[in-house]
């Protein structure tokens, strides 16, 4: 009898939703760490576009070496001279360059640390090996360095997780407030509005905090803050919408998609093209990824290359507006979970659910 009435408390206790939620939870957790592992547990370049500035011959002759070295670590190609190489690093179409002096031994290595000291200091390395290989030195000049209150690079990516967060748990909260689902267009059309204005207000604080209060990253203060009202309403629309199709599993998703898959491939902590392919490929497709890109293209090389972060922060923020006003105007068609309506004289109160 003890045993049939505890079986039946931890039937009532634990639903089989709630079972279901924590296996999910589970699910969660070890793609966490596989993602996050996967992605930054052995860091090592491949194919990172450099240059390679020098006469024709001795050119050729590098190009053909740096293509030939074990693991692809580079992807060089000829550049026409020093101020072109400045350029396109500037420009963000490669991150780096090496220009040979042919009428001395000691060359020049052109890095961006602001891109990510970390990619810096190992384009520095292989470089250094390189030349000793051949009796040469190598001096390194930091084209865009990174900010020093910026440590290895990393205030952008932070800034960008932060936005992101922001977006999804705002997003959550109006969900779980009131319910997963919106039951009408103009109640997901509120959400979205109250998402766009404290999209706003989290894009300004976090541009004040990196710049005038922290001083960690230059760059303008009102392009930081638009980035961060695009990026965290981005997040938050596309929460919204995996809510209104899924439901409360939609936050798990969310989590899913930004978390676990957007921030191990940001290129924050390691930049892209010291991540796995896989990584490497989705990255530039997610909020955090695109953000990154834009934040650090803002705060060191002059807002340069930041079309494609844009429009894929863009495309997230309309798809997610659009799919949560479809969601919500379908479950309203189907006439679930209606608005409650105010009993009025002489008429009947809609009957309780059990």
């Amino acid at each position: 009898m003890t045993q049939n009435s505890f079986l039946a408390e931890v039937k009532d206790a634990v639903t089989p939703r709630a079972t279901l939620l924590v296996l999910g939870v589970v699910a969660l957790q070890l793609l966490f760490i596989a993602s996050y592992v996967g992605a930054l547990h052995n860091p090592k370049p491949k194919d990172v576009p450099f240059g390679v500035v020098a006469p024709r011959a001795a050119a050729e002759q590098t190009v053909t070496r740096l293509e030939q070295l074990p693991g692809s670590p580079l992807d060089p190609r000829a550049v026409a001279d020093e101020a072109t190489a400045r350029k396109q690093i500037m420009n963000r179409d490669i991150d780096g360059a090496l220009v040979i002096d042919p009428a001395g031994t000691t060359d020049t290595l052109l890095v961006a640390s602001g891109g990510g000291t970390v990619l810096a200091t190992a384009l520095e390395s292989l470089t250094t090996t390189l030349e000793e290989s051949q009796q040469r030195t190598v001096r390194t000049v930091d084209v865009a360095p990174a900010s020093a209150q910026d440590f290895d690079g990393l205030s952008s990516f932070y800034l960008v997780v932060g936005w992101c967060v922001g977006g999804y748990l705002c997003a959550s909260i109006l969900a779980i407030s009131t319910g997963a689902r919106p039951a009408n267009p103009r109640r997901a059309l509120i959400r979205l509005v109250v998402m766009a204005l404290v999209s706003i207000v989290g894009g300004l604080g976090g541009a004040v905090v990196v710049g005038p209060i922290l001083d960690a990253l230059p760059g303008s203060v009102a392009a930081f803050w638009w980035l961060g009202a695009l990026i965290t309403f981005a997040v938050g629309a596309a929460t919204l919408a995996l809510q209104g199709v899924f439901g409360i599993v939609g936050i798990g998703l969310a989590i899913l998609l930004v978390v676990i898959a957007g921030n191990p491939s940001a290129g924050g902590a390691f930049p892209l093209p010291m991540l796995p392919p896989f990584w490497q490929a989705i990255g530039p497709a997610l909020p955090p990824g695109a953000g990154t890109w834009a934040a650090r293209s803002i705060a060191y090389f002059d807002g340069n290359d930041m079309t494609a972060a844009l429009l894929v922060l863009s495309a997230w923020a309309a798809v997610g507006i659009v799919v949560t006003l479809v969601a919500a105007g379908l479950r309203q068609r189907r006439g679930d979970d209606p608005l409650p309506t105010r009993a009025g004289a002489g008429e009947p109160r809609p009957a309780q659910a059990p």
